[in-house]
């Protein structure tokens, strides 16, 4: 029997793969891998970056322990604290002028002389005048005399009945008309001699004379100038009578002036020596208000000792005057009371309430304080939490853009 049944090939064997293919198949995964981690990476690393650039850069200060003080600040000019107006009493031509500024005079010295002689003419005919006064009263008393002789003797006549009553009588009268006479020419005396010494008394204001000791700060006149006294005293010189004594006379606005009592501590400094500071006591407080464009202002004078001699007359002074102080006390610069941060929310604080902001661990955070006297540089922290030598944040500068270096601590008010 014949099998027709065609005997089935056993399958072939798999194709073996090519040699080394899974092998590169897994370093190109790993490479995809690590570029993709490097890709995160270099993003992270960017992401923090731009978020540091954005995030400030504080400025800091320390609460320190020292000196304040509230002051008051104004202006005002030295002066001498006595000045002497040196004036002309009488009219006439200076003559001559024996001081000058700068000179040291003492008291009776004859500065300038005003031409004497129509005065002199005055107290001649003023002499004149008295004298014939003085001889008249020798006249009159040799008639009261002869007038009173006549009177005794008619007295006398009179009882024998030689002398008629009418004839007494007339010799009566005679004798006290001579006796009024006489009582006339000394009052006429006495107001001759009173017209000579006004005439000597302006013949003496010819000499202008200094009337106290001191130096000469100002001279108004010079020689044949015409001196008229008819209506007002001419100034001529100004003499101040200490310069080693000076006061400072400021304009204290009525703001300011409830703060201001005598005996309080003050300095200044003038233009000339910028670099020195002048010590000086409040030495009165003037109730005379001064008002220049509605702006009403009180004298305060400084008194300053000058025997140095460096201060002169009229100089402008720039005066502090120390209201109230304090010695040692914990203090902030008035900069960290200005600032607020610009990432972190401000919380609310009670109405005069005030607060600083620290650092912890790189993050703003508020501290309440209370305050005390402020002198426009620093504050005194009289209560809170906020401790010596503690940081806190005057302000803060963008750490972005090419003058991030240099940039300015910024305030938020």
């Amino acid at each position: 029997m014949h099998d027709d049944t065609t005997p089935t090939a056993p399958p072939a064997p798999a194709a073996a793969p090519p040699t080394g293919r899974r092998p590169r198949h897994r370093k190109a995964i790993a490479a995809a891998v690590l570029a993709i981690l490097a890709a995160a990476t270099a993003g992270w690393a960017i992401h923090r970056s731009r978020m540091a650039a954005r995030a400030p850069a504080y400025v800091t200060a320390t609460a320190t322990v020292g000196p304040i003080a509230r002051t008051v600040t104004t202006t005002g000019t030295i002066n001498p604290v006595l000045t002497i107006i040196v004036g002309s009493y009488v009219s006439g031509v200076i003559q001559s002028i024996s001081c000058d500024f700068n000179t040291q005079v003492k008291k009776g010295q004859v500065c300038a002389r005003i031409d004497p002689r129509p005065y002199q003419t005055v107290v001649a005919s003023a002499q004149a005048n008295l004298a014939n006064a003085k001889a008249q009263l020798a006249k009159d008393q040799a008639a009261l005399a002869y007038a009173k002789a006549t009177y005794q003797r008619d007295v006398s006549l009179a009882g024998t009945g030689y002398v008629s009553r009418d004839t007494l009588d007339a010799a009566r009268s005679a004798h006290d008309e001579a006796a009024a006479q006489i009582v006339l020419d000394r009052a006429n005396i006495a107001s001759r001699q009173a017209a000579l010494d006004t005439a000597q008394v302006n013949l003496g204001y010819t000499d202008i004379v200094s009337p106290v000791d001191g130096t000469v700060v100002s001279r108004n006149v010079t020689v044949g100038q015409t001196v008229a006294a008819s209506f007002q005293t001419p100034t001529l010189f100004l003499i101040a009578t200490d310069m080693t004594r000076m006061q400072v006379d400021t304009n204290v606005s009525e703001t300011d002036i409830g703060f201001i009592r005598q005996g309080q501590r003050a300095s200044f400094h003038v233009e000339s020596y910028p670099d020195r500071l002048f010590d000086a006591t409040v030495v009165q407080v003037r109730q005379a208000p001064q008002t220049i464009q509605n702006v009403v202002t009180y004298d305060v004078v400084l008194g300053v000792d000058n025997r140095d001699q460096l201060l002169k007359p009229g100089m402008t002074a720039t005066a502090r005057i120390v209201v109230d102080a304090r010695a040692s006390v914990l203090r902030v610069p008035d900069q960290a009371l200005r600032y607020s941060p610009s990432t972190v929310a401000v919380p609310a604080r009670p109405h005069g309430e005030k607060q600083v902001w620290t650092l912890v661990d790189g993050r703003p955070v508020a501290v309440a304080v209370t305050l005390g006297l402020d002198d426009d540089s620093f504050s005194e922290v009289t209560g809170g939490t906020l401790k010596p030598g503690q940081t806190v944040i005057v302000g803060e500068r963008s750490t972005t853009g090419p003058a991030a270096a240099g940039a300015t601590p910024r305030l938020r008010l």
